[in-house]
């Protein structure tokens, strides 16, 4: 290889080249000035200070040491379920990553895979037992991606102190469980005898209920008979007043056949002997049985019945059982479960929600960029030029090649034309697309 000789064919072109290059750079400056900016902005977390986690931690039923606190929400911050739910709640970065006919999740791969990028205290490690955590999105100009990546922070943290908060109650529930299955046990005997006493104070209520019921159907019966009776009683009386012609009430010493001329006469009568029953004449005897056969119940007759009918109501609620029944906290009747009551009102005033819990401090918030990071200018330009100086040259030297090539070529075509050739072999080998005259060589 003559480099002497490529060296000068490249000097002879050096304009060329130099056009190249310009031209090259010229569109490496408005490649540079094309392509979308990529700004990024990053946050860092570190791990809670103690006091913040001293009212979990002495809850003594959850234990969290800062380093585990920290290392959670790094879990969460990589987790590819929490990516994905903070994504599709955010109807911006839907817009901004989303192409046409591309789904959510595929939407999603590629801000996963490429927006999001956590960073480590110690890159060596694989765990996220470090120092710190940091996170990084990269982001155009549609995003505000300092606040999505403050958001996103904040998601996760809330999510993980959600899932703290689940495990927590699932926790002091069982607990909890534990306590009342003991409770319960020492309720058994306490029960037990309730239940013995209740029966005690039914069984007499139920004996004193059958009495009553007994005396009431027996007043019943004996208030039949006597309304029978007086039926029967008002019937003759009817029968002997319709005979004597006696309608309206009467005495004996009316019936006398005494006129009595003048003046205004007060009849008084004495007698010792009850006045028969037909004496009080058919009208007021046939009134009387009239309402006596329409009686449906005797028994606002006999007082006795009005008493045991309130005795009867007064039996239907026992208040001794009902009293025993209706205590709402059985608990306070039982003896030795004093700690029990102690423990189980201690579990019951923990906090579960956590609302005010801090797990990681965050010592840098994202604070958007005013630089992109890409493209790079000055770099893209000065590799655009380098490319078409490159091609240039490239260019230049296949261009001598072919030339050379084509001079050797040349050369030995005319160096082949010296030797006698017969025209009918020429014509022969052409296909007969030659002429004798025109496969002729040349006298030189």
């Amino acid at each position: 290889m003559d480099l002497f000789g490529l060296f000068r064919i490249i000097w002879r072109r050096r304009v060329f080249i130099l056009a190249m290059g310009m031209i090259f750079a010229i569109m490496g400056v408005a490649l540079a000035y094309v392509i979308p900016p990529v700004y990024e902005a990053s946050t860092t977390l570190r791990p809670v200070e103690f006091n913040q986690l001293d009212a979990l931690n002495r809850s003594k039923i959850y234990s969290l040491p800062s380093a585990e606190a920290l290392k959670r929400v790094g879990a969460r911050l990589v987790s590819y379920n929490a990516r994905l739910e903070f994504f599709r709640a955010r109807p911006d970065l839907i817009e901004a990553f989303q192409e046409e006919g591309q789904s959510i999740e595929q939407a999603f791969q590629d801000f996963n895979s490429t927006a999001l990028s956590v960073v480590l205290a110690n890159p060596k490690k694989t765990d996220l037992l470090s120092d710190f955590i940091g996170l990084k999105i990269r982001y155009g100009k549609k995003i505000d991606g300092a606040a999505v990546l403050n958001d996103f922070v904040d998601f996760a943290v809330e999510q993980e102190r959600i899932q703290l908060s689940t495990d927590m109650q699932v926790i002091l529930s069982n607990r909890l469980l534990e306590i009342t299955a003991k409770l319960n046990s020492a309720l058994s005997e306490y029960r037990a005898g309730n239940d013995a006493r209740i029966a005690r104070l039914e069984e007499n209520d139920a004996i004193k209920r059958a009495q009553l019921d007994d005396e009431l159907k027996a007043l019943r019966v004996q208030l039949k008979l006597q309304r029978q009776t007086r039926l029967a009683e008002l019937d003759e009386a009817i029968s002997i007043a319709s005979n004597l012609g006696l309608k309206k009430p009467s005495t004996p010493s009316l019936m006398a056949d005494e006129v009595i001329a003048t003046g205004n006469v007060i009849h008084t009568e004495v007698n010792g002997r009850p006045v028969p029953l037909y004496f009080m004449g058919t009208e007021v005897l046939v009134a009387e049985r009239t309402a006596l056969l329409k009686r449906t119940s005797d028994d606002f007759v006999e007082p006795r019945i009005g008493q045991i009918r309130k005795e009867l109501i007064l039996l239907s609620n026992n208040r001794s059982v009902e009293a025993i029944k209706a205590r709402a906290n059985e608990q306070d009747f039982l003896e030795g479960v004093e700690a029990l009551r102690v423990e189980r009102a201690r579990l019951q005033s923990i906090d579960t929600q956590l609302l005010g819990l801090h797990l990681v401090s965050i010592d840098q918030r994202a604070v958007a960029s005013d630089k992109p990071i890409k493209p790079r200018k000055v770099f893209v330009v000065v590799i655009a030029l380098v490319v078409g100086l490159v091609l240039g040259t490239i260019i230049v030297l296949v261009r001598a090649a072919f030339k050379s090539r084509v001079r050797q070529m040349r050369t030995l075509r005319l160096g082949d034309a010296v030797a006698p050739v017969l025209p009918e072999d020429l014509s022969r080998q052409s296909g007969g697309l030659f002429s004798e005259a025109q496969v002729r060589p040349s006298k030189w």
